[in-house]
């Protein structure tokens, strides 16, 4: 007997215009289960977010919730309530039919057949366990930068999307704007010549100095076991939760998890970098085994691609002003230009052109000239400006995103073309942002060459590319 069709299928067959006859054809089926298109709130995804603090919030609860948001996961039950309000604000939703949970496992257990996709905006610890069941159930995955936690994650959940199937996006959202295309198009067309040296730079700072703050209840509604999940097991303790998670090794990336996954979107996209042979830190400031530094200065040693030259790839975060001030109060978060540790030519760029970069930029150093981004792709430009202004627009060549990164994501889930951050994209991506994390485990002038699977002159490194996680969280 044939398989009859699943609401996943059905949902695809009428956002690609066929129809439930056309699909019974394809699918040699009868034509009895033929019947019009869905409309209204059958033509609504179902869907769910993982993660409802930071981002979950800010950025998904309300997408979600325009489609049928049929559940919310956080350990915190504070972020619950919070995300339920969140999500009553659209128009038509009912807070008491979405279900909450304060693990996603369960959730999968109870709900892997009512779900099409799921939004995981959880600390970098938890990206990939969520991600890697749904794709199992062939439930679409919209994970946030920095993809994963680790390389072995990121190849794993490309792998995942390939073998199952799913709708996959990155949540660097500037991957959908004008901006990077535009800077992929200048750079092919050769608006400033082989592009031998790329500068990024972010004023954020997170990591620390010292050692792991006394251990404290736990708050109220927190549920302890389920926040630490794949990690160690450590008692709860101040800069930790909601955010300062990002400081820590066990937990999350550091400013290149936090940021470098929008920064360096476009050296990646526009010089088609993949994977270098060699990154080392340069420079760090503060950090400890438990903490990453307060400031960094990374390179990436890129060889030829093709017609393209080598190139060196470098990433500035954080302070420049004086180890000691990383012990002394709260050096979290971002922090201000005055003492930021910033790539020289930046310094030229302000003074040539009589503007002020703030809080990112990336500068891309050609045999004929240079160009800058803002964080997230905009402000793209030749520099000087008479340069930009004398150089013809190339056409465009990359087709436009007219939807919003989330948009673009649930349009894949119905069926349309794979999201533009789709796993195939992104995985490479955070393997590579993910290398600089492995260059500051190694130490400040401790080259770490790469062959593209492992560490070659320092095999004890190869320990971090995959974590043993906790019994009942592996994957």
């Amino acid at each position: 007997m044939k398989e009859r069709l699943s609401r996943r299928d059905f949902m695809k067959i009428a956002a690609a215009g066929t129809g439930v006859a056309a699909g019974a054809q394809l699918l040699d089926m009868p034509y009895i289960l033929a019947a019009p298109a869905p409309t209204g709130d059958q033509a609504k995804l179902r869907t769910a977010v993982i993660g409802c603090g930071g981002r979950g919030i800010s950025s998904h609860v309300r997408p979600a919730a325009r489609e049928h948001l049929v559940a919310l996961v956080d350990p915190d039950e504070k972020n619950l309530e919070a995300a339920l309000k969140k999500a009553a604000e659209e128009p038509g939703v009912d807070p008491s039919k979405i279900r909450t949970f304060t693990d996603y496992r369960k959730f999968f257990d109870a709900m892997n057949k009512e779900v099409d996709a799921v939004f995981i905006a959880t600390p970098n610890h938890h990206h990939a366990l969520p991600a890697l069941i749904a794709m199992q159930h062939g439930i679409g995955v919209y994970v946030e930068k920095p993809l994963a936690f680790n390389i072995d994650e990121a190849r794993t959940m490309g792998e995942y999307a390939r073998r199952y199937k799913a709708a996959s996006q990155m949540g660097n959202q500037g991957h959908s704007g004008e901006g990077y295309r535009r800077l992929c198009e200048y750079i092919w067309a050769g608006a400033i010549g082989n592009v031998t040296e790329v500068y990024h730079w972010t004023n954020r700072a997170n990591g620390g100095t010292g050692a792991r703050p006394p251990a404290l209840p736990i708050p109220a509604g927190l549920h302890w076991d389920e926040w630490i999940g794949p990690a160690p097991m450590r008692e709860y303790h101040k800069d930790l939760h909601p955010h300062e998670w990002h400081n820590w090794h066990d937990f999350g990336n550091g400013s290149l998890g936090n940021m470098a996954s929008h920064i360096m979107d476009g050296a990646f996209w526009a010089l088609k970098l993949n994977r270098p042979t060699s990154i080392e830190v340069e420079e760090a400031l503060g950090g400890s085994h438990e903490l990453y530094p307060v400031g960094t200065r990374i390179r990436w040693d890129f060889p030829a691609r093709g017609e393209m030259a080598p190139v060196k790839v470098y990433w500035y975060d954080g302070k420049r002003k004086g180890i000691e001030d990383a012990g002394k109060g709260d050096i979290q978060g971002s922090v201000s230009k005055q003492g930021a540790n910033m790539p020289p030519i930046m310094e030229e760029m302000e003074k040539l052109t009589g503007r002020k970069f703030r809080d990112g930029a990336t500068f891309y150093v050609g045999d004929k000239g240079i160009m800058y981004t803002g964080t997230y792709g905009e402000g793209v430009r030749i520099l000087p400006e008479e340069k930009h202004l004398a150089f013809k627009m190339p056409e465009p060549i990359i087709p436009r995103v007219k939807d919003s990164h989330q948009g673009n994501f649930l349009a894949a889930v119905r069926g349309g073309p794979p999201a533009v951050a789709n796993f195939d994209y992104a995985a490479p991506f955070a393997e590579m942002v993910l290398l600089g994390d492995l260059a500051i485990k190694a130490g400040v002038g401790q080259k770490v060459e790469w062959d593209g699977n492992k560490c070659t002159n320092r095999p004890e490194l190869n320990r971090f590319l995959k974590r043993q996680a906790r019994k009942g969280w592996e994957y």
